[in-house]
């Protein structure tokens, strides 16, 4: 069984990072470069990284930004933000990306996902999903950092993503994000059960035992923002709690 991922994610919007509830992220906690550092010596597995802004603005990647930070991290880094085409992942990748998070371009032409996975490699492409639960209980895949809303079938839209090649699915609940009320467990199981890639799931962790639960749901990788900004509670505390349930780790 492969070693479940603890990754932290980081919010990056106007000069420094946020956090708030719901994909409202009004909220500051600091520098993305000290962020870095300070996973740096917390045994934290990958980092994703997102300009929650740029697809907004419709602009491209930071690439002096995201060279800085891949400078002083250590450990693999996924960025997100403002990817649409393949010179945007050239150039990131340039500067010290190791993955590449896509999320708008790849609803807005799917095709971008086999043109990514082609040129640079499943391993290099992740798709993130931002879901919102409907009235009748199904859910709503959103974009535009969960400001507009599509007629895309969530679980048809995973499978689709899968097969152009995704590496990864980063599926996010927009109505637990920020919460630390925990998971979404049916929206993650719906992808975890669809796909046979990674899932990583994100959006609502507020203790290790989510973790826990998160991991009996069948996903590789659990991403979280808010319990690291706003709690004591660190990656590697995180990692104890699932190795003490019996999932493998890197320690």
């Amino acid at each position: 069984m492969l070693k479940l991922r603890v990754i932290p994610t980081l919010l990056y919007k106007d000069l420094g990072l946020v956090k708030g509830v719901g994909f409202n992220s009004w909220r500051r906690t600091g520098s993305a470069i000290q962020a870095v550092k300070v996973y740096n010596m917390r045994e934290v597995d990958e980092l994703v990284f997102f300009d929650i802004s740029a697809s907004i603005e419709n602009r491209e990647p930071d690439y002096e930004l995201v060279d800085e930070l891949a400078d002083e991290c250590f450990m693999p880094m996924a960025v997100g933000g403002g990817v649409k085409t393949l010179y945007h992942i050239q150039k990131l990748l340039a500067v010290g990306a190791d993955k590449v998070v896509i999320n708008s371009a790849a609803i807005e032409r799917p095709d971008f996902v086999n043109e990514a996975a082609d040129k640079y490699g499943a391993q290099c492409v992740v798709v993130a999903i931002d879901a919102r639960k409907n009235e009748d209980g199904g859910y709503v895949v959103c974009s535009l950092s969960a400001t507009q809303k599509t007629d895309l079938d969530l679980v048809a839209w995973a499978k689709e993503v899968a097969q152009r090649g995704a590496g990864e699915i980063l599926i996010t609940s927009i109505e637990q994000d920020g919460t630390m009320e925990g998971f979404d467990a049916d929206l993650i199981k719906l992808v975890a059960d669809a796909v046979n890639i990674p899932v990583i799931a994100s959006g609502g962790a507020g203790c290790y035992e989510d973790f826990v639960k998160a991991a009996d749901l069948g996903v590789s990788a659990i991403a979280a923002a808010s319990l690291y900004h706003f709690t004591e509670a660190t990656p590697r505390e995180a990692k104890l709690a699932l190795k003490e349930a019996g999932y493998p780790v890197r320690l």
